[in-house]
């Protein structure tokens, strides 16, 4: 019997090699909104962060979400990032 392949995405806050379903998808919708994304099933440009609170503080110290979408970043965006990944805790 052949092993399923596991999807292995990169982490934007610390860098790391993890696989998919273990890290929390943020993604920019076709109208320029950024939000999290839970199902994995949004539309749009997608980047992928552990759900801890340290991951999203140096994603947004090193501005990764913005190399990721190619836009700036209002830091309401990163507050709503860190309480959602605190429910998920």
């Amino acid at each position: 019997m052949q092993n399923k392949k596991i999807p292995m995405r990169m982490c934007v806050g610390c860098g790391e090699m993890k696989p998919k379903r273990e890290l929390m998808r943020i993604v920019r919708s076709p109208e320029g909104e950024i939000s999290a994304d839970k199902t994995g099933k949004k539309s749009g440009r997608g980047a992928y962060i552990c759900p801890c609170g340290e991951c999203v503080k140096k994603a947004q110290k090193a501005k990764r979400l913005e190399r990721s979408f190619s836009c700036a970043i209002p830091p309401e965006v990163y507050a709503r990032l860190e309480e959602e990944v605190a429910e998920n805790e």
